[in-house]
This record gives structure tokens, sequence and C-alpha cells, in this order.
């Protein structure tokens, strides 16, 4: 009985693919940082019985739709805006994503993003780096405090919890805004819910942690910005298009709002000539807030497993479209 074809859209470290070898036919794309070009994607996903993915691959309707033997789809992220679900459901087609394993790593670099801009420390390093400390005087490169301050969380799922978890240590004051309330949040961390509109009002670090949908496209406009205190400090480790990057780069100029962290852009990777990158009070990194060794693991190892348990009639342990478990 010939083995079903696994197909990896990235070079992943062959030690946690061995699994999958002993009981499929598993090919990697040979890159690690070039992402598989959408047609041969494509043409892979033709025989593959599951695909692993990543963030950046485009799992849409015309490939699911000619992927005629599919059976799951697991994607190395928590979020999964890259895959047609509702198509994926209809072709009854799994997706798996990778959630938990990562909130832990993922929450300490979106604090580290707040911790980073409002003490101005990347202005300090360069500052050293470039030869201009020449002296030493009261104000030089003063940041601003984070604690006894107030963090708004917009979005409180597994991450928006753990960095509120966080926020306890530097004694801040917890708002956040969800579509449902955080009743366990809010007893054990102290969580207080808010409106949209009271949190960008009240927060002094507004943290963006929602996933990204219809609703949440472009939720961070000029408007929202213009509310913002003078002081804020704004984070995004969601998803890019959740900002409206240029409306932020204005409050910026404009001194709506203080400084900026960012995790996440609209168009991955960053064009170099970017503004959003020119600007001092403004810290971008190349999406890695899960990149720590131990957690990219977890995640690949549950990838890994989520596809062994199709493979071999089982239902995976993470599953985004739940309706479809009865289609295996």
């Amino acid at each position: 009985m010939e083995k079903p074809f696994v197909y990896i859209t990235r070079q992943l470290p062959k030690k946690l693919i061995a699994p999958l070898e002993e009981i499929a036919n598993v090919e990697m794309w040979g890159k690690e940082e070039k992402p598989v070009p959408y047609e041969v994607l494509k043409e892979k996903s033709r025989k593959a019985t599951a695909l692993l993915t990543m963030l950046s691959d485009r799992i849409d309707r015309a490939l699911l739709e000619e992927a005629s033997q599919l059976k799951i789809v697991a994607n190395l992220a928590v979020g999964y805006d890259n895959i047609d679900v509702e198509a994926a459901t209809k072709q009854g087609i799994i997706v798996s994503n990778t959630p938990d394993v990562l909130s832990d790593t993922t929450a300490d670099l979106t604090f580290s993003l707040l911790l980073l801009a409002a003490r101005r420390l990347v202005e300090a390093a360069e500052y050293i780096k470039n030869d201009q400390w020449k002296g030493w005087s009261p104000y030089l490169l003063a940041g601003r405090d984070v604690h006894h301050k107030t963090i708004g969380i917009v979005g409180m799922g597994n991450i928006g919890r753990t960095v509120a978890k966080r926020a306890t240590g530097f004694d801040m004051t917890i708002l956040y805004h969800n579509r449902s309330r955080d009743e366990k949040a809010e007893r054990e961390l102290g969580a207080m819910y808010a409106s949209f509109d009271e949190l960008i009002t009240k927060a002094d670090f507004i943290v963006c942690l929602t996933p990204l949908t219809a609703e949440t496209m472009n939720l961070f406009n000029e408007e929202a910005f213009r509310k913002m205190k003078s002081t804020a400090v704004f984070v995004n480790a969601s998803r890019g298009a959740v900002v409206d990057e240029k409306a932020l780069l204005k409050a910026i100029q404009e001194g709506e709002i203080a400084a900026a962290g960012l995790d996440v852009f609209r168009q991955e990777p960053i064009a170099a000539n970017d503004p959003l990158l020119t600007h001092p009070h403004i810290i971008a990194l190349p999406h890695i807030g899960s990149s720590s060794i131990e957690t990219r693991t977890a995640m690949v190892e549950l990838c890994v497993e989520n596809i062994k348990r199709v493979l071999k009639g089982n239902t995976p342990a993470t599953i985004v479209n739940r309706s479809v478990v009865q289609h295996i």
C-alpha cells in the first residue's frame, strides 16, 4: 500500500520530521527563509494527504478545491488568516494550528517591545554605538516608566492573558477589550473590562493581540490614534492589517502618541525603505513573537503530531474547524 504524501513548505530540522517519515512520504521545500512559490505549493497539494504550512503560505479556495486527497493543513502558527477555513471545511479538510505552546514566549516578546519603546532602549544602544555619548545629562534619553501605569490589552486570548500576568509584576492597572468577558482574568489578575474607546483613551500602553478578521481590519486607524494619550505607547504583536500603518506613522510624527513597538506588518517582509523604519520612536522586529528555539520546536512537534493523528484516522490535538471532524 502506498504511503500518504506530506508536503512541508519550509526547511525544518530533519529530526523533528522523522516521526512523519515513518508513516508517510515526506517532501520539504528546500529553503528555510524563502517561501515556496504559490504555483509549486498548489501542484504539490494536488497529491498531498497533509500539508505543514507557514503563516506566509496562501492556502486559498482554488488550491483547496484541487487538493482532492488532502485531509489536513497543519499551520505552524496560532493564527490562520492565510487559510480559507470556510473552503477547507466545505472540502472536509481539517485545519489545525499551534495555540498555547507559544503563549509565554510571545507574551515575553510583546512585553519586551513595550519596555524597549517606553525606555527608548534601542535609541540608547545606537547612541552609544554611534559614539554620541560624550557626557551625562539629567534627561539623557529619558523614557517613560512602565510600573504603576495602565496597560490596555485588545484581544484577551491566551497571549493577552499571559501579557496581563506579566503586567501584574509591574504593578500595572490592567484594562482589556475582547469579544467576551474573561471572568478568570478579572478574578485572578485584577483585569477590568473596558469598551474599545474607553481603553484607548485611558491606557498608557495599548497592546494589540486581536486576531485579524473583517471586524478588526484597520481597527487602529487615524481616529483611534487621535483618541490616545499623547504619551501613549502602542504595541502590535498580532497582525499587521489590524493597523493603518500610515495613520500610525502620522500619529507619531505629529505627537499624537509617543512611540510604537511592532512585530508585525501589513506587508512582510517590510521594505527596508518603509517610512516606519526611519522614525526613532518606532521599534520594528521581523515577526519573531514566538521565535525561541524551545517554542518553535514545540510548534513543529505539535504540527507533526496533528498530522500523524489524522493519517492514523484519529482526531488532532488542535482543530480550528471542529465541525469538519465528522467528515474524517
